[in-house]
């Protein structure tokens, strides 16, 4: 049996899908640049590299098992897939902007007729529907924010990320339709006879995902000091506490932390009395 699992030839989600995959232990084997196919690390796994926009159909036809893409281009094609895991990247949202200089400032300024440049048709098409809203729609492959500029458009309908490329093309934000990030993505037909294997995937994907942005924060602690170190020591389960063979009565507390609260946790804890204190990255959390 061999799984094949399609990832982003390129663009945005490209990169960092390789490197959740090379963090989990699965990455290409010997890949070449431009390479449609490689083996990986695990002899029942294969990828397939493909645009981002076409993974969707090419999962819910079955022509690959599994595949990483944009939960917006998932909704775009309209495809039939089972939605298995958010990977916690590709963080974007889809907005209407026009330019500072239409006058439209708010939804109920779109007037009848309105151009709309988008890479979403479907998506859009469907957000002026419920709006009520009569539009003009066309597509673009790319670069939507310069349709305004050229005064092809009054509107796009776009990803946007942190809104700077907007800003920088005269454009404001005046509706938000959904946030995105990238999703792993089976076929249903392969969750019924591949479900096993799939489930293996995800769980190896998962378990770097729950790693990210957390630290391991160990310390050894005088046992009459325990509990005020524990009020500082959150973890995910809370702490763990083991004794140490030490003269005086010693004990070792251990937790995984958001790395953000490291520095606080620190130093709240040497205020406490904890002392030999260690962080240590973590690179895998199994449920």
């Amino acid at each position: 049996m061999v799984v094949r699992f399609a990832i982003p030839n390129k663009g945005r989600l490209q990169e960092p899908a390789i490197r959740l995959l090379e963090d989990a232990g699965i990455g290409a084997v010997d890949r070449e640049e431009r390479q449609l196919f490689a083996r990986t690390r695990d002899p029942e796994l294969e990828l397939v590299f493909v645009r981002a926009q076409d993974i969707p159909s090419l999962v819910e036809k079955g022509a690959a098992d599994l595949g990483i893409t944009g939960y917006d281009l998932v909704l775009e094609s309209g495809a039939k897939v089972v939605k298995l895991l958010d990977l916690g990247f590709g963080f974007a949202r889809m907005v209407v902007a026009a330019s500072e200089k239409s006058g439209i400032r708010a939804v109920k300024d779109i007037r009848p007729g309105a151009r709309v440049t988008t890479e979403f048709p479907n998506l859009a098409g469907r957000y002026f529907a419920r709006k009520k809203l009569r539009v003009e729609l066309s597509r673009v492959s790319g670069a939507a924010e310069i349709a305004p500029i050229v005064g092809v458009a009054d509107l796009i309908v776009d990803l946007t990320s942190t809104g700077t490329t907007l800003r920088t093309h005269g454009l404001r934000v005046i509706d938000t339709l959904f946030e995105t990030s990238a999703w792993l993505v089976a076929n249903r037909q392969s969750m019924r006879e591949k479900r096993a294997k799939l489930e293996e995937v995800k769980t190896a994907l998962e378990s770097v995902v729950r790693a990210r942005g957390k630290k391991l924060v160990m310390m050894n602690v005088p046992e009459s000091k325990l509990a005020a170190i524990k009020r500082v020591m959150p973890g995910m389960a809370g702490p763990t506490v083991s004794r140490v063979e030490a003269a005086k009565p010693m004990l070792a507390v251990q937790a995984v932390v958001e790395a953000e609260l490291v520095e606080e946790i620190v130093r709240k804890a040497k205020r406490a009395g904890a002392r030999d204190i260690l962080v240590v990255p973590i690179e895998r959390v199994l449920p």
